[in-house]
């Protein structure tokens, strides 16, 4: 243990200043490593610990924020009631690096560690290659943490060998190979273990397991009735990673369809799952005990969500749903209620696949590569293209509804299609329609054929991502397909996006056929997925 040189001093006569004497006493300072969660990633903090005589007190340095600060409370009386002790001295605890803001309650337990270990209550071989992490109750139970996976991948990539952190979060970050995950229930259990009398045994989670098991198909395609076309365009969207607008009267279906959307998407790689549970993990929205969410999640907020709450933010900095549904879907429904200010925030994420949050304190990036589906009405009142019911909007009120989705919003979704009511006929056919794992067999091909297309451009990996310069490469369009294709831009005035849109959806209709060359068919059937460039809505 290193030693301390202390110089002490005492005041004689007329105020002169001597030294008394030089002793030599055991240094009580002890460095416990920890971390702390930044966006979706965490950054390893040295919890350093010194106790020295004088006036007992306890303080707390470094930035600490909110419950960070109350953690002084919450290890005093975690202490007590574990039967240790709480040295009556002067005692400072150090967050470094001291410049980055540390907020929540997962320093509790490396601060009671650095205590014990200061005050020769617990040894401190093999500390340095451990990380801890907790929130303690006063009992000196350990409760759970928030982001325990980036934490962990944290953990792993600063050298650690061991992370000690809450039973309720072992599972979760037991999916990080190469490092020993330990979990507690109370403090005391973890003083047993360090100090050898029982050990806590290692925890590890079979990620491949989790990962081949076929996820759960809670709403299936075959359950709607009728919506052929429908269907047909969100298996495109699925095989593409297409954005989609759906427009149609209320109880046309539009919610059903889009619910049954993540059913036939492609599975969840192994990578793809562990960035869905980071940031589902540093939002607190990952069930006690689950290590991994492997399903494609569904978000669709209420069209009164706030700007924070739709992209992140917040006086406390947390993901918004934006980046909740990344790899997943973005399902808004009433579109055209949502505050332009609103919707026009979606635009970033939409373009570059993450959002930037940059306050004054700090900047965080969250990631947010959806798919973006959105429904409204036909027009203000519902009605319009209704058999059974008359629409008594105007022209110019129509217009006015259409013209709160601005131009380059729309320009960010591939698909706009028009979803009418079902008849009663339909409804009450007894024909099964196709189950969702059919269609998703077919999206999974399509996808399969995308990647290795793309298995030469970084960051690309479905054909809605494409630029000019790969739709030029990727998309051979032989003298037939072009004549279709001039003949729609001249009778139907289509925009350069627009051609540039029709492109990326044949060539996703040519994956979906297991063709190379895409043709007049699939280019005839992508113009028909443009109805707002047709004059529609």
């Amino acid at each position: 243990m290193p030693l301390r040189v202390q110089a002490r001093r005492v005041r004689v006569s007329r105020g002169a200043i001597v030294q008394r004497s030089i002793t030599l006493e055991a240094a009580l300072l002890a460095r416990i490593r920890s971390a702390a969660v930044l966006g979706v990633d965490a950054l390893g903090v040295d919890v350093e610990v010194d106790i020295a005589n004088g006036l007992p007190s306890f303080t707390t340095v470094g930035l600490p924020l909110g419950a960070v600060k109350e953690g002084r409370e919450r290890v005093a009386a975690a202490l007590g009631n574990a039967g240790l002790q709480l040295p009556l001295r002067r005692i400072t605890v150090n967050l470094a690096p001291a410049d980055v803001q540390k907020r929540g309650a997962a320093f509790d337990l490396p601060i009671a560690i650095g205590i014990l270990t200061a005050s020769g209550q617990i040894a401190t071989d093999g500390l340095e290659h451990t990380m801890f992490l907790g929130e303690l109750g006063l009992e000196g139970d350990l409760r759970p943490i928030r982001g325990a996976l980036p934490i962990a991948l944290a953990a792993r990539g600063l050298g650690c060998r061991e992370l000690v952190l809450p039973m309720a979060n072992v599972a979760e970050a037991a999916v990080v190979a190469e490092l020993t995950v330990r979990g507690a229930n109370t403090l005391t259990e973890v003083c047993a273990h360090l100090r050898g009398e029982s050990i806590l045994p290692p925890v590890h989670t079979d990620t491949t397991r989790m990962m081949s098991a076929a996820p759960p198909i809670l709403a299936d395609f075959a359950e709607v009735k009728a919506q052929a076309a429908a269907k047909r365009a969100l298996e495109v969207a699925a095989a593409g990673a297409h954005n989609v607008l759906l427009i149609g009267a209320p109880g046309a279906g539009k919610t059903m369809l889009a619910r049954r959307l993540p059913g036939i998407l492609p599975s969840l790689t192994l990578g793809e799952a562990l960035d869905v549970t980071r940031i589902h993990s540093v939002a607190g929205l990952l069930p006690p005990g689950q290590a991994l969410v492997a399903h494609r999640p569904f978000r669709a907020p209420h069209h009164t969500v706030s700007y924070a709450g739709l992209i992140g933010g917040g006086s406390i900095p947390r993901p918004g749903e934006v980046s909740l549904a990344h790899h997943g879907v973005l399902f808004l429904d009433e579109v055209a209620e949502l505050p332009s200010s609103v919707l026009e925030v979606l635009r970033q994420p939409m373009e570059d696949g993450h959002v930037t949050i940059s306050r004054a304190a700090m900047t965080l990036s969250y990631p947010a590569r959806f798919l973006f589906v959105a429904a409204m009405n036909p027009c203000p009142c519902g009605h319009a293209g209704d058999p059974q019911r008359a629409c008594a909007c105007a022209p110019a009120a129509v217009q006015r509804y259409f013209a709160r989705i601005s131009g380059p919003l729309l320009d960010r979704i591939d698909i706009h299609l028009n979803v009418p009511p079902v008849v009663y006929g339909e409804l009450t056919a007894r024909d099964p329609g196709e189950r969702s794992e059919v269609i998703r067999a077919r999206v999974e091909a399509a996808r399969a054929r995308q990647l290795e297309r793309f298995r030469d451009v970084p960051g690309l990996y479905a054909n809605a991502h494409m630029g000019p310069v790969e739709i030029q490469r990727f998309v051979p369009v032989c003298p037939r397909t072009e004549v279709v294709l001039k003949g729609a831009v001249e009778k139907l005035g289509l925009s350069a996006r627009a051609y540039h849109r029709i492109l990326k959806l044949a060539r996703t209709l040519a994956d979906l056929r297991g063709a190379d060359d895409v043709g007049p068919a699939e280019v005839a059937e992508a113009i028909q997925y443009r109805v707002l460039d047709r004059g529609g809505g």
